[in-house]
């Protein structure tokens, strides 16, 4: 269903401007389903989440400084990669995927935060457009993440202390996440698409592929060392998610208000990449869960 979702959202790109008010409305109904599973006393940062942090820090610094001097564009683009906090439909893939939903929304609501502050401060320093204020930045990255992850938190933690009932039975319907997960996939991979053939002119051509090859080698160390971490810590699949999966329309706005608008070519890259990579998980996923299913049936008999 994923890359059926992701395939067709290429193909009917010029028609998905008429279906991109839905994602907000997705989104937060996959959270809010997810987080039905979740206690108040689930969110408790740690060691994990503070490494996870420091490692998104420290990529981010490390990529801007070695591809600056070489190419400006590709550094921003890289850089922002890197940067950009967890993807607010992080804990939907990673519940699917069998790792923690706490881990990962704990740490989606740190560097959510880390990113509204210091945000900011640090695109006023590399980027090309210093008109915006720190106020004005810092209050539209809130209202573009915060009510997306803590309205959805709230309502669930609601539910499941007043009406109980109606809380148990959303808690039976987590694989719905998965379909409203796959309309969200095709609604962004065709936006995505439609908006990288906008900004195509025929001298952009290698500055494009430089950038559609930077969010690749991001996106794969990201998920690569995310799992290295979280497997220091017993869920590899919850480091890997929280560290490699990225809210890339966050960063494709950022880029345009502060970068080289060509640099947003790379975040919306890394949207076909970071979810190339979760199709091929959840598939491996399935099939493990299935083998371990008729090996315990034949044990059974």
């Amino acid at each position: 269903m994923l890359p059926i979702a992701m395939v067709g959202g290429a193909v009917f790109y010029k028609w998905i401007g008429y279906l991109t008010f839905l994602s907000p409305y997705l989104i937060f109904t996959m959270l809010f389903i997810t987080y039905c599973k979740l206690k108040i006393t689930d969110f408790k940062p740690n060691k994990f989440e503070m490494t996870l942090l420091l490692a998104q820090i420290l990529l981010a610094a490390m990529a801007y400084g070695v591809t600056f001097f070489w190419n400006r564009t590709l550094a921003e683009g890289v850089f922002i990669c890197f940067f950009i906090p967890t993807a607010t439909a992080a804990p939907v893939i990673t519940s699917m995927l069998g790792g923690s939903i706490s881990k990962v929304a704990t740490y989606s609501l740190m560097c959510n935060a880390v990113v509204a502050v210091a945000g900011p401060l640090i695109f006023a320093a590399i980027g090309e457009h210093s008109e915006i204020t720190f106020f004005e930045s810092f209050k539209l990255i809130l209202s573009q993440v915060f009510p997306l992850i803590i309205m959805p938190l709230a309502l669930a933690l609601i539910l499941r202390y007043c009406l109980p009932k109606i809380h148990s039975k959303i808690v039976g319907m987590q694989q719905l996440s998965f379909y409203l997960w796959a309309v969200s996939l095709f609604i962004v991979v065709g936006s995505c698409m439609s908006f990288a053939i906008q900004n195509w002119t025929p001298d952009a051509t290698w500055t494009i592929i430089l950038l559609a090859l930077g969010a690749l080698i991001a996106c794969l160390i990201q998920f690569k060392l995310g799992r290295i971490i979280g497997g220091k810590f017993g869920d590899r699949v919850s480091g890997g998610q929280g560290l490699g999966q990225k809210n890339t329309v966050l960063a494709v706005w950022l880029a345009l208000a502060y970068l080289n608008p060509m640099a947003s070519l790379a975040p919306a890259s890394y949207v076909a990449w970071q979810n190339i990579i979760n199709s091929w998980q959840l598939m491996r996923h399935q099939n493990r869960m299935e083998a371990l299913k008729m090996k315990s049936g034949k044990e059974t008999i």
